[in-house]
């Protein structure tokens, strides 16, 4: 049975046509899946012999909803969904003033295996379809009950290690007959797999794209990223400066501060060296604490003086706002403390 949420508005125009159907069918059809209805005996304009083939061909598949954690700091929720083949994903929900946010995996597990990550601990199990990212969006959405605006592909997963179906993903999200959510509000993070970088730029789309960059040299950065073993910095840059100059929009860095690994006034320095002069802007982030490594975040007078040093490089600076502290809503962390109590209650599905 085939996720109608996989389809294009032009796919499904297409399936109609040679199903003997109008071609404008297929329109009402996903003005009806983008309002919340995931039944197609709800959608009121559609003939019941087009129900009858659109239930014998495809499916409106949204995961289940495990559990939701809302943090009592900042209100930030947290969602664990599974998938039908017993596979857990999660995302977050973050609540602004301009609108809400949703932080979406784009894999179970991930296979980059960058040390300070709970989600790469166990490696990658499988790729997401278009459909299973979608559906993470259109779940929470119609859990709170209110639009979501801004999307950020951050969670679970290297996104461009599954590159098709994202690509498909931003088109459809994007596009007027779906969630219509405009590109220069989706965010897609990397740990800088270059070609597909390259590939990204010609794509022309007007998305922000953020780079896991977390240090200076190659060096230092194979001793957390391992990625950084295939990719040189120096290749990633070459990657940056050309999506900034096919698509004109500003490259974020992040930079992710461990104590005593990466957060000196040197490292600091360093990093304005190799950044300035660039369209882009740095996001400090405070290392997120996991179990599994001795990572210990850096002071508050560390961090403030590592944006210092980098404003004197005419960079750019903001240190990422941690929220969700008391929900684990890092990466990994909740899917993983669920499995393990799953495990140890003798049951390994939800």
């Amino acid at each position: 049975m085939n996720n109608l949420l996989n389809y294009t508005l032009e796919e499904l125009k297409v399936w109609m046509k040679e199903n003997g159907e109008s071609a404008f069918r297929a329109q009402q059809v996903f003005s009806w899946i983008y309002k919340g209805v995931n039944e197609f005996e709800g959608m009121k304009n559609i003939s019941k012999p087009l129900v009858s083939k659109l239930k014998e061909n495809f499916n409106i598949d949204l995961p289940k909803v495990i559990e939701v954690y809302k943090s009592e700091i900042d209100g930030t929720e947290k969602f664990l969904l599974g998938f039908e083949d017993g596979n857990l994903i999660e995302s977050v929900l973050m609540r602004y003033k301009h609108g809400n946010s949703i932080c979406i995996s784009t894999q179970v597990g991930c296979a980059m295996g960058c040390k300070f990550c709970a989600s790469t601990i166990e490696g990658k199990v499988r790729n997401l379809t278009t459909s299973e990212i979608l559906s993470q969006v259109l779940t929470v959405q119609n859990f709170i009950k209110d639009r979501i605006s801004n999307i950020v592909l951050m969670g679970s997963g290297e996104p461009l290690d599954n590159y098709d179906n994202v690509i498909k993903f931003l088109e459809v999200v994007s596009a007027e007959y779906g969630l219509n959510i405009g590109q220069r509000h989706i965010t897609l993070s990397t740990c800088g797999i270059v070609p597909k970088i390259y590939e990204l730029a010609d794509k022309d789309f007007s998305i922000t794209l953020a780079i896991s960059l977390h240090a200076f040299s190659d060096e230092k950065r194979k001793e957390i990223m391992p990625i950084a073993n295939k990719y040189s910095i120096k290749e990633i840059l070459e990657a940056c400066k050309y999506y900034i100059d096919k698509t004109n929009r500003r490259i974020t860095f992040e930079y992710a501060l461990v104590k005593g690994v990466n957060d000196g006034k040197e490292d600091a320095r360093a990093l304005g060296n190799l950044l300035k002069g660039m369209l882009c802007h740095v996001n400090l982030i405070p290392v997120n604490e996991i179990k599994e490594n001795d990572f210990r975040r850096s002071s508050k007078k560390c961090i403030d003086d590592f944006s210092e040093i980098l404003k004197n490089y005419g960079i750019e600076v903001t240190t990422r706002r941690e929220m969700g502290s008391d929900i684990n809503a890092a990466c990994g962390q909740l899917r993983r403390s669920y499995m393990e109590t799953q495990e140890l209650e003798g049951s390994k599905k939800w």
